[in-house]
């Protein structure tokens, strides 16, 4: 074992963490060796003895059981026929209007969000559905991208979301209060995309022409009935979902469970569920929640190695430290978790940061909810913004390559919604009701 100070560690583990992930390795792997090897250096071989424990006990969380059945249904839903019905009908009621393309990929965008709960999943279907369909009308390349990145990246705030459901156990608050706070903020996200498409196509009608009125020459009795039609599936979803965790009847781990059944009801609906398709979904989902899992146990024993070592202590004195008083401290902590979100996929930041930076919210007379949520609202970004940005590299995976999208072409699109997420967090500072509101409504 070798003396070292908890300065030392810190600047060891969070700097040597940053070099390795930069190096290209997956997340666990350095994270995970990290651990290990500060350990044994630090703590000798006892040091496993802790790490199987705390392991143990991530991986045997009943709250966390919430997490593979919101990713399986997410999964199940991508391979439904939801998004397409949603996107046909929606395309007829606003695709009048300038820019109604767009806007009706951030509609659906944020209904898909209440519904599917994983990045990949609803970038993904935003891609096929809607990515096509402005590029062939003329749509600018950076306005489709964007608004896809963004639409998609909703699902990871608006319950059910994957985010909330591994925040609320790290920092130890209820996962269902999370899940209503998170409503409004979504919302406000989702208001902000649409107001700044609606703003620029008029500004600029050279980025979103005119849909030709004989693509839209349904009456408008149909155009309704068709909308209202195809909303009845994800209000099914929805409600089985937040509807039972609101009420009162049960807690996040089971409404999952509810949730993932009602989605395959609506995939036999839809006559898309067969023998092949049950094993794709069921391979897809359990590697989405394998690579989180792993993620998180690695994370776990890095944590349990920090704190141990008096990291944590060393990380919150710098940060409380902060000129400016618990508003100048509260500022620090929203650029330490942006600053990481340009290089470290969020489950690291999470896994790592929350156990830290979590307990900072009482001492500074914050509530715990809206501190949980104004993180997972800075951390939109992290998915918009390079080098890391997963909602670009998901798009640019996806999107066909006769469309001719380049990764300039996306990086430039994300860029205002980047901007409008910091103006979410302002909305959100001045106003924390838009955050407060339901959970205080909630039934218990």
């Amino acid at each position: 074992m070798i003396d070292m100070s908890p300065t030392l560690v810190t600047i060891l583990m969070l700097g040597g963490l940053l070099v390795t992930i930069l190096s290209g390795f997956p997340l666990a792997m350095p994270i995970g060796t990290i651990a290990l090897v500060v350990g044994l250096l630090a703590f000798g071989t006892p040091v496993f003895d802790q790490l199987y424990q705390q392991i143990f006990a991530i991986l045997h969380n009943y709250i966390l059981l919430a997490l593979p059945l919101f990713v399986f249904m997410g999964v199940v839903l991508e391979f439904s026929l939801i998004a397409e019905k949603m996107y046909d009908a929606l395309f007829l009621l606003l695709s009048g209007f300038r820019g109604g393309l767009a806007i009706t990929t951030l509609v659906l965008g944020t209904i898909l969000a209440a519904c599917v709960g994983v990045v990949t999943a609803s970038v993904t279907m935003l891609s096929a559905v809607a990515l096509p369909a402005m590029i062939k009308r003329g749509y600018d390349r950076s306005l489709a991208a964007g608004v896809i990145c963004a639409g998609g990246t909703l699902g990871i705030l608006i319950p059910p979301s994957v985010m909330l459901v591994i925040y609320g156990p790290m920092a130890r608050v209820s996962i269902g209060r999370l899940f209503f706070g998170a409503m409004g903020p979504g919302l406000l996200l989702a208001s902000l995309y649409i107001m700044y498409v609606a703003v620029s196509c008029y500004f600029r009608p050279e980025l979103a022409p005119t849909i030709p009125p004989e693509e839209r020459a349904v009456p408008l009795s149909q155009k309704l009935k068709l909308t209202f039609a195809s909303l009845i599936p994800p209000a099914f979803i929805i409600l089985s979902v937040l509807g039972v965790i609101y009420m009162g009847i049960a807690p996040p781990t089971e409404a999952a469970a509810v949730g993932c059944f009602a989605s395959l009801v609506l995939t036999v609906i839809y006559r898309k569920l067969n023998w092949s398709t049950l094993i794709k979904i069921l391979r897809r989902a359990l590697e989405i929640s394998s690579v989180v899992m792993f993620i998180g146990a690695a994370s776990v024993a890095f944590t349990a190695v920090f704190l141990k070592a008096g990291g944590g202590k060393v990380v919150q004195e710098a940060v409380l430290a902060t000129p400016g008083g618990r508003w100048g401290v509260f500022a620090m902590v929203m650029f330490i978790y942006f600053i990481l979100g340009f290089f470290i996929e969020w489950l690291g930041i999470f896994f790592i940061m929350v156990p830290i930076l979590a307990p900072i919210a009482p001492m500074l007379d914050f509530d715990p909810i809206w501190f949980g949520i104004m993180i997972c609202i800075n951390l939109q970004t992290s998915f918009l913004t390079p080098p890391y940005a997963f909602a670009i590299f998901v798009l640019r995976g996806v999107a066909p390559k006769e469309l001719g999208l380049t990764s300039s072409d996306i990086i430039r699109g994300v860029w205002p919604f980047v901007i409008l997420i910091v103006v979410g967090l302002a909305l959100c500072i001045a106003f924390p009701e838009i955050i407060l509101w339901l959970p205080s409504k909630m039934i218990k």
